[in-house]
């Protein structure tokens, strides 16, 4: 008899655990395109992934009450966001593409970002953000990387996002988005083909600044905390940091640093890499 409730018990255990497989799956903030990521990193559609907590997706927390307190829009003004672009010079394509109401509306994907711990704290993370944004694409100028198309960007190696032969994974975007695993998980998690259409980065200004939210909220939101030097290495820190670019990496500093000072924030200690 003890036998037979044993079995049975482990017969339920397995039961349960395949409805769950097929609601949830465990995942780096890279879910389907119609589910959300809730504050534990799994994926789903109910209040549990969407509400509350919720990292990325369709996400149904408001974003108009965040934990800190602050309203990113209230941050990045009209004024500021023009006051970047607006230092753009010569060749600029980036002045007909970036808006202010394009990063806006993909900000309602993630509405972890800027919004967690203190409202200084939310300040320094958007003022990071685009200090990092302005270094790499020259004050919203550069929609694609410079030569980017003679740049190898596939790792053959990754089975899980083959790269198509046809296409090229590199730079595009606020973050400059490359390799081909980043563009087909940033596909997956926000709804694009990133492995067959990589161009999508640089043609839909939403979709664009999708990616470099994605990439910030699973590489370098965590790490926010450690002070800016640490958002460098997780961005490019295997060129530039450990002495390597220190001109690269002051130029990052100098961009936070104004930023941070426009916000009326402190940018903490821990500035280089």
């Amino acid at each position: 008899m003890a036998a037979l409730c044993v079995k049975k018990n482990i017969l339920t255990l397995v039961a349960i655990a395949l409805i769950l497989a097929g609601y949830v799956k465990a995942q780096n903030c890279g879910c389907a395109a119609n589910e959300c990521c809730s504050e534990f990193g799994y994926c789903g559609t109910t209040t549990e992934y969407c509400g509350k907590g919720c990292r990325e997706g369709p996400c149904t927390a408001s974003p108009t009450t965040p934990s800190s307190g602050v309203s990113v829009a209230d941050i990045v003004t009209d004024a500021f966001f023009n006051g970047i672009i607006n230092q753009g010079t010569g060749d600029c394509p980036g002045k007909s593409f970036y808006t202010r109401a394009a990063f806006l509306n993909a900000l309602n994907s993630y509405t972890q970002f800027g919004t967690t711990g203190t409202a200084d704290d939310s300040k320094r993370e958007i003022a990071a953000f685009f200090a990092h944004v302005t270094h790499e694409t020259g004050f919203l100028c550069k929609i694609e990387e410079t030569n980017g198309a003679s740049q190898d960007y596939c790792d053959e190696n990754n089975t899980q996002y083959p790269c198509n032969p046809a296409k090229k994974y590199y730079g595009r975007g606020p973050l400059q988005l490359t390799w081909n695993y980043n563009y087909g998980a940033a596909g997956n998690s926000i709804g694009f083909d990133g492995l067959n259409a990589p161009e999508t980065v640089a043609t839909d200004a939403v979709v664009s600044f999708k990616t470099a939210l994605w990439f910030w909220m699973t590489n370098v939101h965590s790490v926010i905390g450690q002070g800016f030097g640490a958002t460098t290495r997780a961005i490019n820190g295997a060129v530039e940091c450990d002495g390597k670019r220190p001109d690269l990496v002051q130029a990052r500093i100098n961009y936070y640093t104004q930023y941070c000072n426009q916000f009326g924030v402190a940018p903490g200690d821990n500035l280089s890499c």
